[in-house]
């Protein structure tokens, strides 16, 4: 890297290139960002997949175009030359006292080593550089981890560890449970985790070299400074892909990537985006919930997945975390609410309101019933039996309530309970809670990724509707997808779908929807342009697509299904309705 090691540049002292040795002798290496003055100061540390040398410009070239058109103060009082996806800007946190640690991850980047994401290997790596890091002559021995998506779900990971040196942590949105929130929802496969590390993880590995990007800052490789053959590369990291397929149940493998919220006990702040339906907001949801921290927060806002971390209201709100625990400052956050939500309204409207617990106390929980006849939702029951049929792989059966009498908030966590019979042995349900207008024109968000995402979804495959009756909840269902219990044909089955938590202000006169469906949601006005190393379109859901054939033979669940009404099978769906305060 043209012969630096540590250089005085842009009102900070880095020192690139710095080697942290792991418990088994490998070096990783990290860069660290400091105050010039000499001193003792809080760490800000990362450690990830995505190439602490890549600029965010030049690996997510449209998001970045997005975000600083749309967010100006994004880019507002910085260089921007040390900006990188999903970790903190340096030039806007040094100034204030802090040093900011990158760790390259085991065979990522700049880091040799096997490629194992969120692997119990990866964790331990992540405990030994808070360690490394909070032992440091330039270290007040404070460590924060902070960071969105790969640099938040690993932070989960490393706190039941319980490493000394780990003060405090910003989980930005950020998925935890490694089976239900990312790869098979409700059971069902999602190719998105798949795709994601063929695109971006593999596109950093170690030993790309001259073969992948060049960085702007140091105009060294990213992922050298070794170039490897592809038998090389290919020996160097795991077939993640296969390994996720090889395991359809949450069984051991699963367990390994996830945490034991019982061993959560350092302080945090959980951020969820309403719209990251297939990824985040459920994890950080029961984070807040189940974690055994007796100092924790919740905060949820809106927009693209990648926006509001880098925004002065993110910046502004993590500085205000972090000042209180690293730095002891009196930052306000002692009065900080525990739940902080920009409740959302149609039109990409957002209003900031505090509330005390997730979720929220005075939730009135709200049935709305299945009526077969006019497709509708009502408030009641049917007096009769009834049902709706569709084919297993179609767009299914929508029902819609009347025109709202009022105003009417739906804000937490939903579930449906439904009694379905199958002409198969299996089938796999897709549910859509949908809000139109009186003329009949969908309301949709600007999601984490997808620009027209639904109010909400869930998924469910009927053979792994067996509850886990120590952790449901009434208003969240919770699977144990420890067996595939499979259907008769012909018999009618009672199911309990999770509906991922939402938000969303339901102006008087708009209806709501719940569409049951065989397949992934599709927006009804068409596709738009997808994202670099994503879809070339996206169609509602992104990149979280649940299309694979291996996984949803037409034999299996292509048969039609029928959902049953009625007194004895008083199928339904619950809503959060929040009155005011």
């Amino acid at each position: 890297m043209r012969g630096r090691k540590s250089e005085i540049a842009d009102g900070m002292r880095i020192d690139w290139e710095v080697p942290v040795e792991m418990d088994d002798g490998l070096v990783l290496r990290c860069d660290v960002y400091r105050p010039v003055e000499e001193g003792r100061y809080p760490v800000i540390i990362t450690y990830g997949i995505y190439g602490k040398w890549l600029h965010f410009e030049d690996g997510y070239p449209e998001q970045w175009r997005r975000m600083v058109e749309q967010h100006p103060d994004v880019a507002a009082g910085s260089s921007n030359k040390y900006q990188n996806w999903e970790v903190v800007d340096p030039e806007k946190w040094v100034p204030d006292g802090y040093a900011c640690v990158r760790v390259d991850s085991r065979g990522a980047g700049r880091s040799p080593g096997y490629m194992d994401p969120f692997s119990d290997r990866e964790t331990r790596d992540f405990y030994e550089c808070i360690e490394w890091a909070g032992a440091q002559p330039w270290s007040n021995g404070k460590v924060g981890a902070n960071g969105i998506s790969y640099y938040a779900i690993n932070q989960w990971q490393v706190a039941c560890l319980k490493p000394p040196h780990l003060v405090a942590m910003c989980a930005w949105e950020g998925a935890a449970d490694f089976y239900r929130d990312m790869n098979y929802h409700g059971g069902i496969y999602c190719t998105f985790t798949e795709n994601w590390y063929q695109n971006r993880g593999r596109s950093k590995q170690h030993g790309l070299g001259e073969r992948g990007y060049k960085s702007r800052v140091t105009g060294d490789w990213v992922s050298g400074p070794d170039t490897l053959s592809d038998e090389e590369l290919g020996a160097n990291r795991c077939p993640l892909g296969a390994e996720m397929r090889a395991h359809p149940l949450d069984d051991e493998y699963w367990k390994a990537k996830t945490p034991d919220w019982s061993k959560v006990e350092v302080p945090f702040l959980s951020s969820n985006n309403w719209g990251g339906q297939g990824l985040h907001p459920r994890g950080n949801c029961e984070a807040f919930m189940r974690a055994a921290s007796k100092e924790k927060w919740l905060e949820s806002h809106g927009i693209e997945h990648w926006t509001e971390f880098y925004t002065d209201y993110g910046v502004a709100l993590q500085k205000k975390f972090f000042g209180h625990y690293l730095k002891g400052e009196d930052t306000g956050w002692k009065d900080q609410p525990r739940v902080l939500l920009q409740v959302r309204h149609p039109g990409e409207k957002f209003v900031e309101r505090a509330e005390n617990e997730w979720p929220i106390a005075r939730t009135n929980w709200t049935k709305l019933y299945l009526h077969p006849e006019g497709h509708l939702l009502g408030e009641s029951a049917p007096e009769e039996a009834g049902t709706a049929a569709y084919a297993g792989l179609s767009d299914g059966v929508t029902f819609v309530s009347p025109p709202l009498k009022r105003e009417t908030e739906v804000t937490g966590p939903l579930a449906s309970k439904l009694w379905v019979s199958s002409e198969t042995r299996d089938a796999d349900l897709f549910l859509v809670l949908r809000v139109f207008t009186p003329d009949f024109r969908e309301v949709t968000f600007q999601g984490a990724l997808d620009p027209h995402t639904p109010v909400a979804q869930g998924w469910l495959r009927a053979s792994h509707r067996k509850l886990d009756e120590n952790l449901t909840l009434p208003y969240r269902p919770y699977h144990a997808h420890d067996e595939a219990q499979h259907l008769t044909p012909g018999e009618i089955y009672e199911l309990d779908v999770e509906i991922w938590p939402t938000c969303i202000v339901v102006p008087r006169g708009y209806r709501i929807a719940l569409s049951i469906r065989g397949c992934d949601y599709v927006y009804p006005g068409g596709v738009t342009q997808g994202l670099p190393n994503m879809p070339a379109v996206f169609s509602g859901v992104g990149p979280f697509r649940h299309n694979d054939p291996a996984d949803r033979p037409p034999e299996v669940f292509g048969g039609e299904v029928t959902v049953h009404t009625g007194p004895d099978h008083p199928s339904h769906v619950l809503l959060p309705v929040i009155p005011p305060k």
